[in-house]
């Protein structure tokens, strides 16, 4: 059995002498270096930096944000009637409502959460669109007691406005005539659920 001769290899052309040799840099090591530190290092800091900002922001910054403001809402320190003073019970010694992280401020440039606690009137509204406009996003807004969610006992009155969601996005109802310092906590933990739940 014969084997078949194998083809000739190709004539190579002669070495240009102003070419490196096989084994020699083309260029020499130190400029390499100089090149690499010069302007691939800072571009690939640059790059990584930016990348590690990317992700940070997205899976760890954000979420750790979203966690502090969803448990540590700010309510803004307003009471319209006599729910007002449940409002204010909720955060005295027996309920304490700071120990949720719920702290209440007294401008709405510095709140997020906005209690309506009370009877609102036609010639008030305007004020409370006023204030729930100046609040800094994002922000939610609970409606405490019958008069807040409906109108209350004044709801066929000319001047009650028949539930502040006529003037306001209302997030959690809280009903009661006045509801107690239990359910206004009980209505800010579903708050928080819903905020959660909503990825807000």
């Amino acid at each position: 059995m014969s084997v078949p001769a194998r083809p000739a290899a190709p004539a190579q052309a002669p070495a240009d002498p102003n070419l490196p040799m096989v084994g020699e840099p083309a260029v020499p090591f130190f400029e390499i270096e100089t090149l690499r530190a010069q302007q691939f290092i800072p571009v690939a800091k640059e790059t990584l930096a930016d990348l590690i900002a990317e992700q940070a922001q997205g899976k760890l910054i954000r979420p750790v944000f979203n966690w502090a403001g969803r448990n540590s809402l700010f309510p803004l320190h307003w009471g319209l009637a006599c729910c007002a003073i449940e409002f204010a019970a909720a955060f005295g010694a027996r309920w304490d409502a700071e120990r949720f992280g719920v702290v209440p401020r007294s401008s709405p440039r510095q709140c997020d959460l906005l209690i309506v606690n009370g009877t609102v009137t036609w010639k008030v509204a305007h004020k409370l669109i006023t204030l729930y406009e100046q609040m800094p996003e994002p922000k939610w807004v609970i409606a405490m007691g019958n008069c807040a969610t409906g109108g209350g006992p004044f709801r066929t009155a000319y001047s009650v406005v028949p539930g502040v969601d006529k003037l306001v996005p209302v997030d959690v109802y809280i009903a009661g005539c006045p509801p107690r310092p239990e359910a206004l906590l009980d209505g800010i933990l579903l708050l928080e659920t819903l905020i959660r739940e909503r990825g807000e």
